[in-house]
């Protein structure tokens, strides 16, 4: 199922959104009994590069210690071999698939670009970067052009969306022109793209990227997607996940070099929305809570990792003008807010038919399981053959790393999730237990795990408690 599909599968998806009637309308206290199994895939998780430590530049009692917030690593794409590391207190690394000790590419606290990460050091900050595809070509549009995501002051700039409603900081997506594309230093230029309010300190902008798989000369081709979330505090208290009128609870889709002298960027002429009035014409798909994380198999789908509020964490494909229904659904299962009485924060059983199309996960799990979903990647490697095929990603706060089979996957029709397990250091072992540090927000110890992927489709796990990258291998237990 390629992304060229994904339009003409929306009707079939659509069709799939009617369900049993609820026999009751008490909230579910165990939305989804069945346990997630460890599988009989096992892995090595072997240390690759160790980001330098940081500092918080705030500290409270909610504050998560770790040794660096260490994100994601992805490849920049341009066939050197480097991968790019960024630190979400404001470090930008580079590294190599070598294992090159991280060198430092761009500290964004450093330039005046009003970066802030000090309204909440925990979801705020440099969250994410993107390397134009063209950065390497020369005499290219995109050549030399990177963007990263981060949390601004609100008086730092005028946002395109939510200027007034920014009482917290604003989101910001910023394109920087690298003098030298072959340097590991940056030195160069920055101009602001994108930015727009938000009314509370977490839920913020996630993952930007680029499709990978998207050819030269195609309208895919040199786009860039971000996710941004739903503006925060909980329960959707502005219900921007439904409204269409601002670009929050949405990915987002823009022209990064279309800037027509009104905004930064362009709007391709083929998302969505556009022309709709009353509708941000950004919007590729919407009705999100937090889908921080996104990314591209091979064949072109996109797979999202969304955040639940306190019950369901799910996997979407992504769809061009899905709605996946927050604040509405929380996973296949219905909120508060769309059953009459119902109770915030908790979660019901589903109608038996929608009064609008909603998208449904791939595959889903409560908070039994896990806490907070980050996203992950089609395995496509060679290294771990029995591997291939599986959307591999992690919960991180529990540093659990679960896998489904990608290859067939139906949205509404839930796969079945099993748990890769780890070895580290020689002995099988949970994430938490052997690299875990105190939660705040709540009893055992958190991971922060996050999973990166190189230029070779291989998997990296990533964990902010100490910082390290570790390459996941082939192993057997012990």
């Amino acid at each position: 199922m390629r992304l060229t599909l994904a339009v003409g599968m929306t009707a079939a998806i659509f069709a799939a959104a009617a369900f049993p009637v609820a026999a009751q309308v008490e909230p579910l206290a165990d939305p989804i009994p069945e346990p997630i199994l460890k599988g009989d895939l096992v892995v090595a998780a072997t240390p690759f590069v160790r980001a330098p430590r940081t500092e918080d530049s705030v500290v409270n009692v909610i504050t998560t210690e770790s040794h660096a917030r260490i994100q994601y690593l992805t490849p920049l794409g341009d066939g050197s071999g480097r991968l790019v590391l960024n630190d979400t207190r404001g470090v930008l690394y580079i590294t190599d698939e070598n294992g090159m000790e991280p060198v430092e590419y761009l500290d964004v606290r450093t330039r005046d670009v009003g970066f802030d990460d000090s309204m909440f050091v925990n979801e705020a900050g440099l969250v994410a970067a993107a390397f134009h595809p063209q950065f390497a070509s020369a005499g290219a549009p995109g050549f030399g052009k990177l963007y990263t995501a981060y949390s601004a002051r609100s008086d730092s700039g005028r946002a395109d969306y939510l200027d007034d409603d920014a009482g917290s900081h604003e989101s910001v997506i910023r394109e920087w022109t690298a003098d030298d594309p072959r340097a590991n230093v940056f030195t160069g230029t920055s101009r602001e793209v994108f930015r727009i309010g938000e009314f509370a300190p977490n839920h913020n902008i996630g993952v930007i990227a680029f499709n990978p798989t998207a050819a030269e000369g195609s309208p895919e081709y040199g786009l860039l997607y971000a996710s941004l979330g739903d503006g925060g505090a909980a329960n959707d208290p502005l219900d921007y996940g439904q409204i269409l009128s601002e670009p929050h609870g949405a990915i987002i889709r823009i022209d990064p070099l279309g800037g027509d002298g009104g905004r930064g960027y362009g709007i391709p002429a083929d998302n969505p929305f556009v022309g709709d009035a009353g509708v941000a014409p950004e919007i590729w798909a919407y009705g999100l809570r937090h889908a921080q994380q996104f990314s591209w198999d091979t064949d072109g789908r996109m797979f999202m990792g969304e955040i639940g509020q306190g019950m369901v964490e799910e996997i979407n494909l992504g769809v061009p003008g899905a709605n996946y229904g927050w604040r509405l659904r929380e996973g296949t299962f219905a909120t508060g807010f769309a059953v009459e009485g119902g109770r915030r924060g908790q979660v019901y059983p589903p109608p038996a038919q929608d009064e609008q199309p909603f998208v449904y996960p791939v595959a889903q799990y409560d908070h039994d399981e896990g806490n907070a979903i980050s996203g992950g990647f089609v395995y496509r490697g060679r290294a771990i053959p029995e591997l291939q095929g599986k959307y591999v990603f992690t919960d991180f706060p529990r540093g659990r790393v679960f896998y489904i089979d990608a290859d067939t996957l139906v949205p509404g029709q839930l796969a079945e999730i099993r748990e890769l397990r780890l070895v580290l250091d020689g002995q099988e072992r949970d994430l938490a237990e052997a690299v875990g540090f105190p939660n705040t927000y709540g009893p055992g110890d958190r991971a922060d795990a996050r999973l990166g992927i190189d230029s070779a489709g291989e998997l990296y796990l990533l964990t902010k408690s100490d910082g390290w990258v570790r390459k996941l291998e082939p192993a057997r237990a012990r």
